[in-house]
């Protein structure tokens, strides 16, 4: 009942009756003013009649945002349409803390046609903003653009020299010094006049826009006439035009039809960060990749995330910056407004479209590996830099109220198959970082849930902790044991042995488990019983990203870009890691163990057929006439097999 109660003390809330039910934009804002949060709606007030549901159903964040907030206002707007620009205006002047931020990986590389100038040149360039340029790219690298500018000037010499140095040519009328060595071919190489400059400038443009095949095909025709001409000379030139057309286009693999001009966004997210890849395809070609951090606050579904994103790429791009087609991996709730949008920016149609099938949805699966590796890169930096690891140790201190940093956190998690063939994991996190040395695995016999598991598992660990905190002096007979490392002699003559402390005793100062409530539970009477209630403990939900402490009714909320959040986020997914590893080791091994009995069957075989079939299910449902496609297996030998795996 007190969170019910709760709803009142959001004096702000407005009357049912008073919101609208027209399309629009909500902004909410804190007591100093500050907009807090921006989102658009077809109909305002179903719309915020979800911000002022009872807090207990709200998700943690939103009730964060929504408390924090002292009065939320609307604009109402003619169409859905009207309202998508409106939020974007408002997101880009106000900055709210609430809704998604973007960070940029890196200020990429791009290919830059001055053609604002009297003579354009072409440069690398990170300035997005050079007035009357015409940008190809981004590039990964920079030496990938000085590669393409090399052999693209072998088709099209424009210029390449700088400012001051075209100034001086032409006011001296003496080549420039590129001009000199072959490297540029501009009117201040003396070979060309501006005209002729501009309309090479113009098929330079024309080609990286997507438009190769009319000059491949034009170069070939001049070829054979030069050659048919017996002007082999000509003919030479016009070769070598086309051989570095060629490694051109080889650096951008035909992966579509040479008639698509597409972007498609692969975008991989947790809880708390986003990472989208950008793939810019024009002529078929990937002429451009872009990668992007998102940092989320609130919770936002997929199809909102991708909104965002679209809104946020095409809010300030040009219409030749737009292409005919975007490709997403799950389409908005306005997909039909933001197509419209889209269309009025470019002033031609543009189609929004889910890739199902075919080269299009191949791409779009790379540029989401290429997103879901960016995140896990991301995470990985944010744990690993020292700045932020420090950072990450103070914050879950004073979050946990510990009374010193926990730089030794061990974190456990239990893995199954549908009940059976129970594992856990503990991965050691030691000032912020993995020592995969101490990571330890553990298999349950008998249990009756999760719950159970966790207890029997700490329960053997904490069993270690007893230890003495120094070095074990043991003496047996006079005599030195078998596994003494550093023997010593008393007054009396009496042999001592020094025993180093085993690793897995060392007392970790945290101890956090995958899971909420119940299995916060289980730890902390595992902890009681094993008599180290020292040890402090927490668990992290993921539905939520919630921590839980023992005792407690309600969880600690840590704001999503906190370093301590990113931290224990980190411990539970290498903790899940390593339990479904240990689990497909184990599960390698029965199989194993379960064939070596078919006689005939060694462990080269074994290897073979697992080799051949990539998992244990894929072997226990083949035939054995799929059996006996492995060479050196014949019928009677797949049969048994077949027999084996069956029963």
């Amino acid at each position: 009942m007190a969170s019910r109660e709760r709803v009142s003390h959001l004096p702000y809330r407005p009357k049912a009756g008073e919101i609208p039910t027209n399309p629009g934009v909500y902004r909410f804002r804190d007591a100093e003013g500050r907009v807090l949060y921006v989102g658009k709606a077809k109909n305002l007030r179903a719309r915020l009649s979800n911000y002022f549901a009872p807090l207990y159903s709200l998700h943690e964040r939103t009730r964060r945002m929504v408390t924090t907030a002292a009065s939320v206002e609307w604009t109402v707007v003619p169409s859905d349409v009207d309202s998508l620009q409106l939020e974007y205006m408002w997101i880009k002047e106000f900055d709210p803390p609430f809704n998604v931020r973007y960070r940029d990986d890196k200020s990429y590389p791009f290919m830059a046609i001055t053609l604002a100038d009297e003579a354009p040149r072409v440069i690398v360039t990170r300035n997005p903003k050079i007035r009357g340029a015409k940008y190809f790219g981004p590039y990964p690298k920079v030496w990938a653009v000085h590669d393409t500018i090399d052999l693209m000037i072998k088709v099209f010499p424009i210029r390449t020299c700088s400012d001051a140095s075209y100034k001086k040519a032409m006011q001296s009328g003496r080549p420039c010094f590129p001009g000199q060595i072959g490297r540029c071919g501009g009117p201040c190489s003396m070979k060309v006049t501006i005209e002729e400059h501009r309309a090479i400038v113009d098929d330079f443009v024309a080609f990286m826009s997507g438009g190769d095949q009319r000059f491949t095909k034009a170069l070939t025709a001049r070829m054979m006439e030069a050659s048919a001409a017996m002007d082999y000379e000509a003919a030479a030139r016009y070769r070598d035009k086309l051989q570095a057309i060629d490694a051109v286009l080889g650096k951008s693999a035909l992966v579509l039809p040479a008639d698509t001009d597409a972007d498609l966004f692969g975008i991989a997210e947790d809880e708390l960060a986003a990472t989208v890849q950008h793939f810019v395809v024009r002529g078929g070609r990937v002429r451009g990749v872009r990668a992007t951090t998102i940092e989320k606050e609130i919770d936002i579904s997929g199809a909102d995330l991708v909104d965002q994103v679209l809104q946020r790429t095409y809010g300030d791009a040009t219409a030749a910056d737009i292409p005919r087609q975007v490709l997403v991996p799950e389409l908005p709730d306005d997909a039909e407004q933001l197509e419209a949008w889209l269309r009025d920016r470019r002033g031609r149609p543009v189609s929004l479209q889910v890739a199902q099938r075919g080269p299009k949805a191949d791409l779009l699966k790379t540029a989401t590996l290429n997103a879901q590796q960016a995140l896990v890169l991301h995470k990985t930096r944010r744990t690993s830099d020292y700045v932020a690891r420090s950072q990450a140790l103070t914050d879950l201190q004073e979050a946990l109220g510990l009374a010193e940093a926990p730089l030794r956190i061990e974190c456990y998690d239990v893995s199954h198959l549908s009940g059976t063939n129970v594992v856990a994991s503990m991965v050691v996190f030691e000032d912020g970082l993995p020592r995969k040395d101490q990571y330890r695995s553990f298999g349950v016999a008998e249990t009756t849930d999760d719950t159970d598991s966790l207890y029997q598992v700490l329960t053997r660990r904490l069993a270690y902790v007893d230890r003495p905190e120094d070095d074990e002096r043991e003496t047996v007979g006079g005599a030195i044991v078998a596994d003494a490392e550093s023997p010593e002699a008393t007054a009396d003559g009496e042999v001592v042995t020094t025993r180093k402390r085993p690793r897995f005793a060392y007392r970790p100062q945290l101890l956090v488990v995958d899971g909420g409530q119940p299995q916060v539970a289980a730890a902390a009477r595992a902890l009681a019983d094993a008599g180290h209630e020292e040890i402090a403990l927490c668990g992290i939900a993921k539905r939520l990203e919630e921590v839980w402490l023992p005792g407690e009714e309600y969880p600690v909320i840590l704001p999503r870009t906190s370093e301590a959040l990113y931290l224990l986020q980190r411990l539970r997914d290498e903790a899940h890691r390593f339990a479904i590893t240990h689990q497909r080791k184990r599960r390698k091994r029965d199989i194993s163990s379960v064939l070596t009995e078919v006689p005939g069957l060694g462990d080269a075989r074994i290897k073979a057929l697992l080799r051949h079939f990539g998992s244990v299910t894929a072997l226990k449902n083949a035939s054995p006439e799929e059996i006996m496609e492995l060479p050196g297996i014949g019928p009677t030998l797949a049969e048994a097999i077949h027999a084996r795996l069956s029963r």
